[in-house]
C-alpha cells in the first residue's frame, strides 16, 4: 500500500519560503527553456452562465528525477468577499517511475507563493537595477506576496499602492511588513507615475494602466489577468514595450492583454521577445538600455506548481511535516 502526503495551507507557507521559491521557480524557468520539462496548455472548464471556472495544468519533469504533477484550481471572483482567496484546489504530485500518487498540496498556498516568486525573477532579470520606487496595483493575495518578492530582489526605497476600493488599499499599506513607506494613493495613476517597477495584480476587465503614465525604463508585471476576456494594461503599453512572457504558447492562445494588442495594435508573435527562461539561460537578451520600458506577462506554468510540489515533498518528508495517509 503506497501512502500519500498532505500539506496543508499552512505547511505550505511554512515550507514554502519566499527567497528559496524565487530560486527555485528559476530553476524551474530555465529547465523548461532548456527542454527538461513539458507541458500542454492548461484545459480550461466554464460552465455556462457561470462566473467561476476550473483549470488543469499538467505537467512532467524529466531531470534531475522524473516526476508529473497536476493542479486543479477552481477561480471564484467573489471569494475576496468572502475573506477567502479566489484561487481554490489541490497540486497532485505523481511519482514518475511509478505513476503513484506522491502528494496533495494546497494549490491557494503554492500559487500566491510561487506567482509572485516568478515576478520577483522577472524583476532581477529585467528592471533596472537601481530602481527604488515601486507600484503595485491591488490590494488582496497577490499584492501582499508580490509586496514580499519584490523587497527579497531589489532595495526599495518605497512603494505606492491603490486599489478600487480605497479602503482596501489603505488597509494594504497600515498592515504592510516591508523594510521601506508603504503609501495609499488614490488612483492607478498616481501609483505608476514615476514609479520603477509596477505591478498588476487585479481582478479588473478593462485597462486599469495607460502607456502614458510610465517612466522611461519601468519595468512592469503584469499578473492579474491570465484569461483572453480580462486585461490590466491598455493596448499601447503592450505594442511600446519590450515584451516577455512565461511562455509564448500560452500566450498567444489566453493573454488579454497579448489578443487584443492583436486586434487593436496589429502586433503578432515577433513582438515577443523572449520567454523569461530563455533570458535565463542566456539564449536571448533581456533589457538592452536604461531607457527601455520592459513588460513581463504572467499566466502562471504547470511547471510552476510541479517544482513547487517537488520541493515541499522533499523538506516536508525530511522535516515530519504534513499528513501522511494510506492510500
Amino acid at each position: 500500500m503506497s501512502e500519500v502526503l498532505i500539506l496543508s495551507h499552512g505547511d505550505v507557507k511554512r515550507l514554502l519560503r519566499m527567497d528559496d521559491c524565487i530560486e527555485l521557480m528559476a530553476e524551474a524557468l530555465a529547465d523548461l527553456a532548456r527542454g527538461r520539462s513539458w507541458q500542454p496548455l492548461r484545459f480550461v472548464v466554464r460552465p455556462p452562465e457561470e462566473q467561476s471556472l476550473m483549470g488543469l495544468m499538467p505537467a512532467h519533469r524529466s531531470s534531475p528525477e522524473p516526476a508529473y504533477g497536476l493542479k486543479t484550481v477552481c477561480i471564484f471572483p467573489g471569494n475576496p468577499a468572502r475573506g477567502l482567496d479566489p484561487h481554490q484546489g489541490g497540486v497532485m504530485l505523481f511519482d514518475g517511475e511509478t505513476g503513484e500518487l506522491r502528494a496533495l498540496v494546497d494549490a491557494s498556498a503554492v500559487t500566491s507563493i510561487r506567482t509572485a516568486a516568478v515576478s520577483a525573477v522577472a524583476t532581477r532579470a529585467l528592471a533596472r537595477p537601481d530602481s527604488r520606487v515601486l507600484a503595485i496595483l491591488g490590494s488582496g493575495v497577490q499584492a501582499r506576496a508580490h509586496l514580499e518578492a519584490m523587497a527579497t530582489v531589489l532595495s526599495f526605497e518605497q512603494a505606492r499602492v491603490w486599489s478600487r476600493t480605497a479602503e482596501h488599499a489603505q488597509a494594504f499599506a497600515a498592515k504592510a511588513a516591508a523594510p521601506f513607506p508603504v503609501e495609499a494613493v488614490e488612483s492607478a495613476e498616481a501609483a505608476v507615475s514615476g514609479a520603477d517597477v509596477v505591478v498588476t495584480v487585479t481582478s479588473a476587465r478593462d485597462p486599469i494602466v495607460e502607456r502614458a503614465w510610465l517612466a522611461p525604463g519601468a519595468h512592469v508585471n503584469a499578473v492579474g489577468s491570465s484569461i483572453p476576456s480580462a486585461r490590466e494594461l491598455d493596448s499601447a503599453t503592450i505594442a511600446g514595450a519590450s515584451l516577455f512572457v512565461d511562455r509564448r504558447e500560452s500566450t498567444v492562445n489566453e493573454s488579454g492583454e497579448y489578443l487584443r494588442a492583436v486586434e487593436e495594435e496589429g502586433i503578432g508573435p515577433d513582438h515577443i521577445r523572449a520567454e523569461l527562461g530563455e533570458v535565463l539561460v542566456g539564449s536571448a537578451d533581456g533589457r538592452r538600455s536604461d531607457d527601455e520600458l520592459t513588460l513581463f506577462v504572467s499566466l502562471g506554468l504547470a511547471v510552476e506548481d510541479l517544482a513547487a510540489a517537488e520541493y515541499l515533498h522533499r523538506r516536508a518528508r525530511s522535516e515530519g511535516a504534513g499528513s501522511v495517509v494510506p492510500f
